[in-house]
């Protein structure tokens, strides 16, 4: 993950530090409200995640990366996390009321510049907002999602049901 500080049009993106959990917190759960209804019903609750399961992604190895708007608020974050030889695109949220503004953009285009390992992310089968932005961004479905998920991810049978994977190759 990149230490300097990112210079996007006034924003500014860098990693994420540990006392800023809450207001992490916050951006997931408020941008998980575009689930709702969508992904499958037995697989939505709210919250969206619990304050103890972002503190144990993080103690798992999910480092995120936030995007910083002038003076300095956070406004969307993109967790990465390298399991075995590949780097995990992990919880992507920007706020609700910032969506669609270039701040998935800026923190992805970010975490690729990171890291040379190949990438992949899950995400709902349902969601396809989630799968176009990725798809915008050079990756593709992943054929295998059932092994990848059983491979790089600990999640229920539901959700690896409900998910799909997609890849990217770095150069």
């Amino acid at each position: 993950m990149p230490n300097r500080h990112a210079d996007t049009g006034g924003a500014r993106i860098r990693a994420c530090t540990t006392d800023e959990l809450p207001r992490i917190h916050f951006i997931i759960n408020d941008a998980a409200l575009a689930y709702r209804g969508v992904i499958p019903d037995d697989q939505w609750h709210e919250p969206y995640m619990t304050e103890p399961e972002l503190e144990s992604e993080v103690a798992a190895g999910v480092r995120f990366l936030g995007w910083y708007s002038p003076p300095g608020t956070l406004l969307g974050v993109m967790g990465a996390q390298d399991v075995q030889d590949v780097t995990l695109i992990r919880h992507a949220y920007v706020l609700g009321a910032r969506r669609r503004g270039g701040i998935g953009s800026g923190l992805i285009t970010a975490l690729m510049k990171a890291t040379r390992r190949p990438m992949l992310v899950g995400t709902w089968k349902a969601a396809s907002w989630a799968i176009a932005f990725y798809e915008r961004h050079g990756f593709r479905p992943a054929a295998d999602a059932e092994a990848l998920l059983r491979r790089y991810w600990t999640i229920s049978e539901r959700q690896i049901e409900s998910s799909v994977v997609l890849a990217r190759r770095q150069t």
